[in-house]
């Protein structure tokens, strides 16, 4: 009993130094080039009634400097042999206005995802995972004011699609990792990966257009107390 409560102290004492040397990692992400103009969605008459004007697909949301959002960053390697909890706190997925909020995001493995249906009409929710992935494709529907559908993911996956079979312009990516240290980039391009052990990483920055497999811009990080910045340029494929 001593030698167990003996190591219970040792690794308490280990997990204090982690979160007492953590850091953020901050950046932010441009683009490079011109991209092509953003096309207006082809709403058809039940999902038009909920707009004033026709929205445009989200492709690349983009600020006047170049500023690129909706772009998935995360810790890809430098975390092995490491575990986390999951988080008890599920994601949340919602269709309103005929369209996935949010477009990109993200979770862990085993972590529980809510689909929501905010809309006035009938949805499905149609998870179509890589080819070769160990997760699961599923299809179900959901009518107006039903309950949440909730999900999770057994393996790891980036831009994991999300999609509805009704309204076929709609779409989302969930991406799913072993780990919490992601982040999706705002309006302004900035992105932050909060409490990042101290060590040396590679973060990577994963674009849906420009990187549609998921293999994108790998940079180099070493993380102190005072955490890591690292900036990223995506251009045009």
């Amino acid at each position: 009993m001593k030698m167990k409560q003996q190591m219970l102290i040792v690794a308490a004492l280990v997990g204090a130094v982690q979160i007492a040397t953590a850091g953020d990692i901050t950046g932010k992400v441009t683009f490079k080039g011109a991209p092509a103009p953003e096309q207006e969605l082809p709403l058809d008459p039940g999902c038009g009634k909920l707009h004033s004007s026709k929205p445009k697909t989200r492709f690349y949301a983009m600020g006047a400097g170049g500023e690129l959002a909706d772009v998935f960053v995360y810790v890809k390697d430098g975390l092995t042999g490491k575990t986390f909890e999951v988080p008890a706190v599920a994601a949340e997925l919602d269709q309103k206005g005929c369209e996935y909020m949010p477009y990109i995001s993200g979770l862990q493995v085993k972590q529980k995802l809510s689909v929501k249906n905010s809309d006035p009409l009938m949805h499905n929710v149609h998870t179509q995972p890589a080819a070769g992935s160990a997760n699961k494709e599923s299809n179900k529907a959901q009518m107006a004011g039903a309950k949440a559908i909730d999900y999770s993911f057994d393996s790891p996956e980036v831009f994991l699609k999300f999609k509805c079979d009704v309204h076929p312009w709609m779409f989302a990516y969930v991406s799913v990792l072993e780990h919490p240290f992601y982040a999706v980039t705002g309006k302004d391009g900035t992105f932050t990966i909060k409490n990042v052990p101290a060590g040396k990483y590679t973060v990577e920055a994963v674009h849906r257009k420009t990187h549609p497999n998921g293999k994108g811009e790998p940079k180099e990080v070493t993380v102190g107390a005072d955490g890591a910045k690292v900036d990223f340029v995506i251009e045009k494929k």
